[in-house]
């Protein structure tokens, strides 16, 4: 039976518009509400019971926009707070650390891959521990990349000054490259990645950077792609797809962020290359700085 409600899609700010975006395309004839809580990011700093009570509140806020489901397009909150988000909600939840382990399984040739993400989400382990399950044979190098998240929400994506930082930033995973351009690196040569995934979904606005850095070399892995197939399948396991063919509603997009609607829009349209009509402010009864 067809459900024409929207998927709500959240993230702690514009990242998630990565994964949104794959579900767009993936998924045409299906509605959506955004969360973006761009007022309280980055999560990946915030301590484990302040991501949950975020991520709760956040959702909360979808839940009452009538959403069918909700993908959790932050990997902090999936990382710290989806067991406790799926015993509250009584709809599908989805995260976005399963499909994105699943991927970085798939592309790894040397069965070594690197994960980048936040504080909170190299703290809880959980890539390690879900690409272990997906094969146990691949080694998994973890490494921190708190500058990341406060650069694309403020709209530095490209530029000499953006280049240095991320250089910087994944030179303990990746290496520093000598006057003649080759690697020198800090792990010994059997360590070497092959594969890095982007453990945030706003990392993905830096993939360009991030993939010149890290050269021909090192496949870049998101979760996005792999996240919208598995919306796919639980939507239609469930029930829950939207009415498709003629005749069907046309699909509606919210977004709601509780930051700055006019900075989240040029975010938007920089990433969609399409300007959003309807994005809404939310206010929060409490904004933690």
């Amino acid at each position: 039976m067809a459900d024409p409600r929207p998927i709500g899609v959240f993230d702690s700010g514009v990242g998630g518009l990565t994964v949104l975006r794959e579900i767009l395309r993936r998924l045409p004839a299906e509605s959506t509400v955004y969360f973006g809580d761009n007022a309280r990011a980055p999560y990946g700093v915030r301590p484990d019971d302040e991501v949950r009570a975020f991520s709760r509140e956040s959702l909360d806020i979808l839940a009452e926009r009538n959403v069918k489901g909700i993908v959790v397009a932050c990997n902090t909150s999936t990382a710290i707070a989806l067991g406790d988000l799926r015993r509250r909600y009584d709809m599908p939840i989805l995260g976005v650390i399963r499909p994105g382990a699943a991927a970085a399984s798939l592309a790894t040739r040397t069965r070594r891959v690197g994960v980048i993400a936040t504080p909170a989400t190299v703290r809880s382990h959980a890539y390690f521990a879900a690409i272990k399950d997906e094969n146990p044979a691949v080694e998994v190098y973890e490494h921190a990349t708190p500058a990341f998240v406060p650069m694309v929400e403020a709209g530095q994506l490209s530029g000499p000054d953006v280049e240095a930082r991320v250089a910087d930033s994944l030179a303990p995973l990746l290496g520093t490259r000598d006057g003649a351009g080759e690697f020198i690196f800090p792990l010994p040569h059997s360590a070497r990645i092959d594969t890095l995934l982007l453990g945030c979904t706003h990392y993905p606005l830096l993939r360009p950077v991030i993939a010149s850095v890290a050269g021909e070399g090192v496949a870049i892995v998101d979760s996005a792609t792999a996240t919208a197939s598995a919306l796919a399948e639980l939507l239609s396991v469930n029930g829950l797809e939207a009415p498709a063919g003629h005749g069907a509603p046309a699909a509606t997009h919210l977004q709601l962020t509780t930051g700055d609607v006019e900075a989240f829009a040029g975010l938007a349209a920089r990433l969609f290359g399409e300007s959003f009509p309807a994005i809404e402010r939310v206010e929060l009864q409490r904004v933690a700085s």
